[in-house]
């Protein structure tokens, strides 16, 4: 527990520190109305603990941030911006960790903070983590793509309720997570699970999507994309970041999804940054990498998918 304190504490201060508002008490609901499909056995309680110590070749932030593991029983985290600012937008925001962890400081409340800054709703999913026995290491795990489907239909079912436009509702992703955010955007023709309500009739094709240094979506020892993807017809617009000198994730697999995506004719738009490592989140410094948060604002109001909406 006081590792999850000072993890907080941290938090808040980076917050301040950014100038970005720390965002009220957030809404935490269930994804799912009881157990989540497709689990065989019990895993144990749910975690936190802190991120293992890396260098600078490996990832840009180097300080240990929190972590949840263990994770059962998928939620959604619901922060909202100031009602002066809503611009109506949402984004179902999806914490890296290679299928193993969620990176829920860095790549989750820092990024609902953020997109709070800018008038839009940031949801953090908590998708099940880590992977189970029969998926396989190496490769993208199942189980989360059935609670970002569900998510993004729930979402969708409650918008008006909520005060967001059904039509404008986003996901963004970061490595392992990123992934998921083009898994889900990409493949809204066919559920990963077998619907179970009246929510599951609802599309969970997100209206668009934004994935930062992604992984398994290059085929290894091939320039195509991975096994299991594919760009279909209605695929929404994807916006692409990624670090050139990137170890963990190499830049190649944002490179290959966006010339499918070209080749497709699904709008879309890439960024690479030249000396960029992995896990640079949102946080603003003084390196190019850190101006990506502002090109994908950008992006979302010349897509007309970020504009005020009447109070």
């Amino acid at each position: 527990m006081k590792s999850v304190a000072r993890a907080a504490v941290l938090l808040v201060s980076i917050l301040l520190l950014l100038r970005i508002p720390v965002a009220a008490e957030p809404v935490v609901i269930g994804v799912w109305p009881g157990k989540a499909p497709d689990e065989i056995k019990e895993i144990g309680p749910e975690r936190t603990r802190m991120s293992p110590k890396l260098d600078r070749k490996q990832v840009e932030v180097t300080e240990q941030t929190l972590l949840i593991t263990d994770v059962a029983k998928p939620t959604l985290t619901i922060y909202r911006p100031a009602r002066e600012k809503d611009t109506g937008t949402s984004m179902l925001i999806c914490p890296g960790g290679g299928y193993w962890d969620l990176y829920w400081q860095l790549e989750g409340e820092e990024v609902a903070a953020w997109l709070n800054s800018k008038g839009v709703t940031g949801i953090i999913l908590k998708y099940r983590v880590p992977r189970r026995a029969d998926e396989i290491e190496g490769e993208p795990a199942r189980r989360p793509l059935q609670d970002a489907q569900r998510a993004v239909s729930l979402i969708r079912s409650k918008a008006v309720e909520w005060g967001m436009d059904p039509a404008r509702i986003g996901i963004v992703g970061f490595s392992a997570g990123g992934h998921l955010a083009i898994a889900t955007a990409t493949s809204f023709e066919q559920r990963a699970y077998r619907p179970i309500d009246e929510v599951d009739k609802i599309s969970c094709r997100p209206d668009f999507a934004v994935s930062v240094y992604p992984g398994y979506l290059k085929a290894k020892d091939k320039n195509e994309l991975a096994a299991g993807l594919r760009i279909p017809t209605g695929t929404p617009p994807i916006f692409l970041v990624h670090g050139g000198d990137d170890l963990i994730s190499p830049p190649e697999h944002s490179v290959v999804m966006y010339l499918a995506l070209r080749r497709a004719g699904i709008p879309t738009e890439l960024h690479i940054y030249a000396g960029t490592a992995h896990d640079f989140g949102v946080r603003t410094n003084d390196r190019p990498y850190s101006t990506w948060t502002a090109s994908c604002m950008d992006w979302l109001r010349e897509s007309g998918l970020l504009k005020p909406v009447a109070h």
